[in-house]
């Protein structure tokens, strides 16, 4: 079996979380087989004071291939 990795960021005005699950079911658009994802950093956007964006790069593993 052969396991590639790649890296994404994605965002979400509503939470870590949020953002993550964005991010996975929007690579999943035009990735095969994704087995795990790992959250390498977080961060969030500041204006006014206040928290409007959270942010998120992600670890995105995938098999590649049949693994025959």
């Amino acid at each position: 079996m052969v396991m590639k990795v790649i890296e994404i960021l994605s965002d979400s005005p509503k939470s870590w979380e949020d953002a993550t699950a964005k991010g996975i079911k929007k690579a999943a658009k035009s990735l095969k087989n994704i087995k795990s994802a790992w959250v390498k950093d977080q961060s969030v956007v500041v204006k006014g004071g206040k928290v409007v964006s959270y942010r998120i790069n992600l670890k995105v593993t995938f098999q590649v291939g049949s693994g025959k």
